[in-house]
C-alpha cells in the first residue's frame, strides 16, 4: 500500500456532507485533512468526527487563535479533547500566548502562523511590517519555536529561510501551494508542490486545486504522485 503524501487538503466546503465526502475521496492519497474557521464555526466539534471517519486520517484544525494568553490557552484546552494533530495560533500573538496554547494542549502540535500567504509585500508595509517578508517570517518563527511551538506555517517562498532559522526538528507547513497552471486565487506568495517540497516543506496545504476538481480523489492522487518523483514519501 502506498504511503499517503504529506498533503493537508483544505476542506473549505459549503456543508458538512460535502466536507466528509471530500475527506473520504482524498484520504487514501494524503496524510491530513484541514478544517478551517468557517466550517468549524458552522458545525462545531461534530465536523472533526465527520471528516476523520474510520480512516484515522490526521486532522489539522486551522483556527488561527490570536488573543490574550489566558483566552488562547482556554480555547486550546477546549479543542484539545477533539485530538487534532495540529492546531494553529498566530505567532504575532507573542511568546506568552504561544506558550499558553502549547501548555493547554499537550497531545496536539501547536502550529504558529508566521505571515498569511494572502499578504503581499505592499500589504505588509501597510500594516507596519517593513522589509522583505522572509525577514519577518524568520523573526516570528524564532519567537514561536522559543515558546514551544512544534510546527510553523509559512509561505513556500520563505520555507528555506525558516528551516535554516529553526532547524530540522520543527514541522514546516506551507499553504499557498498551487500546481503548475492553477490559478493563484487569493494567495499572493505561492509555489508549486514540487518546489515547496524541494525547499524543505514537511506538509503542503492544498485546497481548491483538489476539492474544486471534477474528481478530488484523482486530483489528490496526481499531486501525490508528482511529489513522490521529487522526494519519495518517508524520506528526510
Amino acid at each position: 500500500m502506498t504511503t499517503p503524501a504529506p498533503i493537508a487538503v483544505a476542506l473549505d466546503a459549503p456543508d458538512l456532507e460535502t466536507a466528509a465526502r471530500w475527506a473520504g475521496l482524498v484520504t487514501p492519497h494524503v496524510s491530513t485533512v484541514k478544517v478551517g474557521l468557517e466550517l468549524y464555526l458552522r458545525y462545531g466539534p461534530d465536523v472533526i468526527a465527520s471528516v476523520r471517519g474510520a480512516s484515522g486520517v490526521q486532522v489539522f484544525l486551522d483556527l488561527k487563535l490570536h488573543d490574550i494568553p489566558n483566552t488562547v490557552g482556554a480555547a486550546a484546552r477546549a479543542v484539545a479533547r477533539l485530538k487534532p494533530t495540529y492546531l494553529t495560533v498566530h505567532a504575532a500573538g507573542g511568546p506568552a500566548m504561544v506558550r499558553a496554547a502549547v501548555e493547554a494542549s499537550p497531545g496536539t502540535r501547536i502550529a504558529a502562523v508566521t505571515l498569511l500567504t494572502s499578504l503581499s509585500e505592499a500589504d505588509l508595509r501597510e500594516v507596519g511590517i517593513q522589509g522583505p517578508p522572509v525577514d519577518a517570517a524568520r523573526r516570528m518563527a524564532a519567537v514561536a519555536v522559543g515558546a514551544g511551538a512544534q510546527a510553523l506555517v509559512c509561505s513556500p517562498r520563505e520555507v528555506a529561510a525558516v528551516r535554516a532559522e529553526v532547524g530540522p526538528e520543527i514541522t514546516l507547513i506551507t499553504p499557498g501551494v498551487r500546481p503548475a497552471g492553477a490559478e493563484t486565487q487569493d494567495q499572493a506568495r505561492v509555489a508549486t508542490p514540487e518546489h515547496a517540497v524541494a525547499q524543505g516543506a514537511d506538509l503542503l496545504v492544498i485546497g481548491r486545486p483538489i476539492t474544486g476538481a471534477p474528481d478530488p480523489g484523482a486530483a489528490a492522487a496526481a499531486i501525490a504522485a508528482a511529489l513522490r518523483r521529487v522526494r519519495p514519501v518517508g524520506t528526510p
